[in-house]
């Protein structure tokens, strides 16, 4: 399972956060790595350098073998919490889909 990581010009993308969601989504992901073939992740502030609440967005697209790609967004008021927000979205979406196809 690959990770891609990308992040807007206000976000700061450097290798060790990186490292760190990447290690985290690679955890929390780990019992679906044999059916994800990529998971691309898109960490975005949307008031750029204003203050707000819920203005950091975190949008997780998991390619999934076989399927079409799902994607899952999650906003939150700091990107750790909309990281993990997307996170249990992803892997609630992927719970249902992949159990679907082992009841078939």
């Amino acid at each position: 399972m690959k990770i891609q990581f990308n992040t807007d010009k206000t976000i700061n993308g450097d290798e060790r956060n990186e490292n760190h969601f990447t290690s985290i989504i690679a955890e929390a992901l780990k019992r679906f790595q044999s059916h994800i073939t990529r998971i691309e992740v898109h960490l975005s502030d949307e008031n750029g350098k204003k203050e707000g609440l819920h203005d950091m967005q975190c949008k997780l697209e998991a390619r999934i073998e076989g399927r079409q790609p799902i994607a899952v967004t999650c906003q939150a008021n700091t990107i750790e919490l909309a990281v993990n927000g997307a996170i249990d979205k992803l892997k609630s979406s992927l719970e249902t889909i992949l159990g679907r196809l082992q009841n078939h």
